[in-house]
């Protein structure tokens, strides 16, 4: 039950319909956006809200899908089912373009019938099995009568390629003459200079200047708007071109008769043709909500606790939305370049009422209409813009009282027109309603006004009735407290710098800041201290500091919730930093023993090759002394490197570069000893490698960032950041990091994940704390 009459045009819904329309593309699915309507069946809800969810993951991510030619053929249909009606040409091409539509539909999803399920069942269930195959035996039917340019073909039928021939004949025959004629009287100067063979009542004509007319014989069919021109035909071709026209007439008779025989096969088939069509229709109505959804970045909402699919109100359920925005609202904004503040909203346990106070203009109202249409559009199954993790109940009830009913016609005041509704909230309200209601107990004396309030709220929550009341009564404030399942809210306003915050916070009511508001806008300040005086200034700074310390309240768990983060932040990337510290140390070591066993090869090959240099020198009568220099050289070198404890270059090591210097300059009795003498290079080729390896990890160490930011970027530039941030995670050892897609209509989150799950070295992701980012941050840890 929804209440009033006027319930869609005072949330805004009938905007909504509006631009679900535009969205489609053929009358069908505009007719389907009319019959929307709210429903109380869980069943029914959640089937429409999971297929609006499969088709904004088509949307999202598939490639191929049909979004064209989708017309509308039912009333033609409707029309040809009286026998003797035909299908004219131009809808017969509109026929084969739309059926070729369906005829795609149905192949898309039945190649993905297990990833989008509920949008495979509406082929099934909308469709006859006898009709799957109809499109394309028609489409083949349609292509022997109708070329590509959507013309009726010669070959059709016989007749009609006769027909056509013959008027082709005729007709080059007629062009033929009165060209010549046209050049004769061009050479007489009879026409204007750029006179071309022109066509007046269907027949081909010469203009003529006025003067000259009867130069050639024939038949005026028109002048120019001076009269200086008549458009004559030869009467060469008079009886030709009757004859042309004659043909026309069969060509066209013709072209009714091939239709009608189309239509006739047709007819039978009328019934699954507009099951068809149907289907189409629902393709492009669920299209455009899913279209809506990701503009206003609609999301599939969590379910709270109930053995049904959705709960029902009045069982102890929460009532939990977060980052709630009016999608109107948020629309216009986006516009002109402006930010919506999100809406967060709980009510849990035996909270059932909220009462909202504050400042005019700090957004009461535009809360309460939010509340409203978010739950209007949840329950007529579109999906609503709230984060991911919010959780809706489903209402029996939703009864509103926004705005002035004053009626001059009806002769009601606003006070009247709001005590006839509460009157009817009284009669109807129980524990599966939801109650909206704008300046609660306004339009009358404020003692008497609010006491009637007061007493209407406390009947409504002994009812277990769910509600959002705004107001500015003090004594409906009091209420939360000493009224089960009442509970105060208040819309932030900060009072130093004298502007809303657009912030609802629960548990403590708000201040109207009216004086405060009134000298922001220049009130004469004398009747305000008068106005200050008369309330006493005592309420006013009571009222001020509550409100200025629930302000900073808010502020400093905003500072202190950044804090913990960073806090912890900081301690992981220290306990990382140390662990790769760790590791890198290791692999140095691995790497600087690994290099010292290669010098040691080297220098065990070396020491051969100095062994037979020394023979050599033997052999040509060299230096005793400085032979035994060079072994004893050698062996020492050897010994220290066995150590490790010793450098391994020439420039390093003097007793190398001594003793090399040394067999370098010995005497050379024989050409061929020297030559063969060369300095070792000792350098090691893995020491190399090691150091720009080593450099490399520092850098990309110093440089890596334990959050990719991904918000804003296409498709193929997350992937492409993925991939190259993944890499480098594991290659650095980093035990966990955070990847920042944001919330918005969920693509990227959904890409991420799935690019996530192919990582074999990823041990989990899952979303972060809620308070730390929730489903915006996925959190990624490696094995």
């Amino acid at each position: 039950m929804l209440y009033p009459t006027s319930f869609e045009n005072k949330l805004g819904f009938d905007l909504i319909r509006e631009l679900l329309k535009a969205n489609c593309l053929s009358s069908i699915g505009k007719d389907l956006i009319s019959t929307i309507t709210f429903s109380t069946v869980a069943k029914d809800i959640f089937l429409k809200l999971e297929l609006t969810g499969e088709m904004l993951n088509v949307l999202n991510f598939e490639e191929g899908f049909p979004s064209q030619d989708y017309y509308d053929l039912l009333p033609e249909l409707k029309r040809i089912v009286t026998p003797g009606t035909y299908i004219e040409e131009e809808t017969l091409s509109e026929l084969r373009l739309s059926l070729q539509t369906v005829a795609d539909l149905i192949r898309f999803f039945s190649a993905r019938m297990e990833a989008y399920p509920y949008l495979y069942k509406q082929i099934t269930s909308t469709i006859a099995s006898t009709a799957l195959k109809l499109p394309a035996d028609l489409i083949h039917r349609i292509d022997h009568i109708l070329d590509e340019r959507s013309e009726v073909r010669d070959n059709a039928s016989p007749e009609l390629l006769k027909l056509r021939k013959e008027k082709a004949f005729k007709v080059a025959s007629v062009e033929h003459k009165i060209h010549h004629d046209l050049k004769v009287a061009r050479q007489s100067g009879w026409t204007p200079e750029d006179a071309e063979v022109t066509i007046r009542n269907g027949r081909l004509v010469i203009p003529m200047l006025s003067a000259h007319k009867r130069k050639i014989s024939g038949y005026v069919h028109d002048e120019s708007a001076t009269g200086q021109t008549v458009y004559i035909e030869p009467s060469a071709i008079f009886e030709t071109n009757n004859e042309i026209r004659e043909i026309e007439y069969a060509e066209k008779r013709e072209i009714i008769k091939i239709l009608t025989v189309f239509t006739d096969e047709v007819r039978p088939e009328t019934e699954n043709l507009i099951s068809l069509y149907n289907f189409m229709g629902i393709i492009d109505f669920i299209r455009a909500k899913a279209l809506f959804a990701r503009e206003i970045s609609g999301v599939l909402p969590k379910i709270a606790q109930d053995p049904h699919p959705f709960p029902k109100a009045g069982k102890r359920l929460a009532f939990k939305w977060y980052q709630a925005i009016h999608p109107n609202l948020y629309l216009h904004f986006k516009n002109i370049k402006k930010a919506v503040v999100p809406l967060d909203l709980e009510l849990e346990g035996d909270e059932r009422i909220l009462i909202i106070s504050g400042p005019n203009a700090g957004g009461k109202s535009v809360c309460l209409k939010t509340v409203g249409l978010i739950q209007y559009m949840f329950q007529c199954g579109l999906l609503p813009p709230v984060r991911e993790d919010s959780e809706f109940l489903i209402f029996e009830k939703i009864f509103i009282d926004i705005g002035d009913e004053q009626s001059i016609d009806n002769d009601l005041s606003t006070y009247t027109s709001k005590l006839l509704n509460l009157k009817f909230f009284l009669e109807h309200v129980d524990e599966s309603s939801l109650l909206l209601i704008d300046e609660f107990g306004s339009g009358t004396d404020p003692s008497q006004g609010g006491a009637m309030a007061e007493a209407c709220l406390e009947e409504m929550a002994a009812r277990g009735t769910y509600g959002i009341i705004t107001t500015h009564y003090s004594n409906l404030k009091l209420l939360a407290g000493r009224v089960r399942g009442i509970v105060n809210g208040a819309m932030l306003y900060d009072s130093k710098k004298l502007k809303p915050l657009y912030r609802l916070k629960k548990g403590k009511p708000g201040n109207s800041f009216a004086f405060e508001i009134a000298a922001q806008i220049g009130f004469p300040s004398g009747v305000l201290n008068k106005a200050r005086n008369i309330t006493g200034h005592s309420q006013l700074n009571f009222e001020k500091q509550i409100q200025d310390l629930e302000t900073e309240k808010d502020e400093m768990s905003r500072k202190t919730t950044e804090l913990s983060v960073a806090d912890d932040f900081l301690g992981e990337l220290i306990a990382k930093y140390e662990k790769l510290t760790g590791s890198l140390e290791k692999s140095k070591k691995e790497i600087l023993e690994d290099a010292r066993n290669e010098a040691l090869r080297m220098v065990s090959d070396a020491n051969k090759t100095i062994e037979k240099t020394i023979k050599e020198i033997k052999e040509a009568q060299a230096e005793k002394e400085l032979t035994k220099t060079a072994r004893s050289g050698i062996k020492e070198l050897k010994e220290k490197l066995e150590e490790k404890q010793i450098p391994l270059t020439l420039d390093e090591n003097p007793l190398l570069a001594e003793a090399s210097a040394k067999t370098s300059s010995t005497d050379k009795p024989k050409p061929s000893a020297p030559s063969r003498l060369q300095t070792v290079e000792t350098t090691s080729p893995q020491k190399r490698q090691y150091q720009s390896y080593l450099d490399d990890l520092h850098r990309k160490l110093y440089d890596f960032e334990m959050t990719l930011d991904l918000r804003g970027k296409r498709v193929d530039e997350t992937i492409s950041m993925l991939q190259k941030y993944i890499d480098d995670a594991i290659m650095l050892s980093i035990p966990e990091v955070r990847i920042l897609h944001g919330k918005g209509n969920g693509v990227l989150r959904q890409v991420t994940r799935d690019y996530l799950r192919s990582v074999k070295e990823i041990k989990s992701s899952k979303d972060e704390l809620v308070e730390r980012g929730g489903s915006g941050i996925t959190v990624v840890v490696f094995k």
